[in-house]
């Protein structure tokens, strides 16, 4: 009787290691999944025409080139009226895309066709690599169709095709917005060089996280299976 009563008593405490075992990869699960939650518009910082510029959910833009487009685009602003803005999220919500998501902070920004009259936005998910830009009407009349698209595939797309260089992406886009919204010639896209061979020999930002969060995953696995069964022959151990 006696024994089986340890046994029992060993069997409840190695179920009761199990479970907070498994408690534990739960919650580490979420914490290292967590920057990949999906981004929806109401996932956004509150807009502040005076002082959100660019938006950054996805760490994708360091502080620093944060901090000077925010000067650009504020002396663009100061100097001709037009301004831009720029998003960048790590993931959409289900069923969204990027035109989409970029059509409700356009309208949820600039309400009326009046605020948006002189607005550039653009929206860019860096686990898609997809962009979407908007303009008002006084701004879609010097950054054309042809000099929008441009901006998508050529230079922002190009930087992205180099190895997912989010920053200077942002960067050359800024510089070119700038130039056309002040009415200067349009500097055009970045010098292309041939990037078949670079686009295959990068690994994406999401790859990388995802890749890290599994590794760390299997690591708390093997110790959730491993504590248990110690403690269990442990106690076990003691009974004999």
């Amino acid at each position: 009787m006696k024994e089986n009563l340890i046994s029992i008593k060993q069997t409840v405490l190695w179920l009761k290691s199990l479970i907070a075992s498994t408690i534990l990869i739960v919650l580490v699960t979420i914490c290292l999944t967590a920057p990949a939650i999906a981004t929806g518009l109401y996932d956004l910082p509150d807009f502040n025409a005076d002082q959100v510029w660019v938006v950054d959910t996805a760490d994708a833009i360091s502080n620093s080139n944060q901090s000077k487009l925010t000067s650009t685009f504020k002396e663009l602003a100061n100097s001709t009226g037009q301004q831009v803005r720029m998003v960048a999220i790590r993931r959409l919500d289900y069923g969204q895309t990027v035109d989409n998501l970029a059509d409700e902070i356009f309208q949820n920004w600039y309400p009326t066709p009046e605020k948006q009259d002189k607005q550039t936005l653009i929206v860019l998910d860096t686990l898609t690599n997809n962009v979407a830009i908007r303009t008002g009407k006084s701004a879609q009349a010097l950054v054309n169709t042809d000099i929008a698209q441009s901006l998508v595939e050529d230079t922002i797309g190009y930087n992205i095709r180099k190895g997912n260089k989010y920053n200077q992406a942002f960067l050359d886009a800024g510089d070119r917005l700038v130039a056309v919204l002040s009415g200067e010639t349009d500097p055009g896209p970045p010098e292309m060089e041939d990037d078949i061979q670079i686009e295959g020999t990068f690994t994406k930002a999401e790859d990388t996280d995802q890749g890290s969060a599994t590794i760390w995953v299997i690591g708390f696995l093997i110790v959730a299976t491993i504590i248990p069964m110690a403690t269990y022959y442990w106690y076990v151990g003691l009974g004999d």
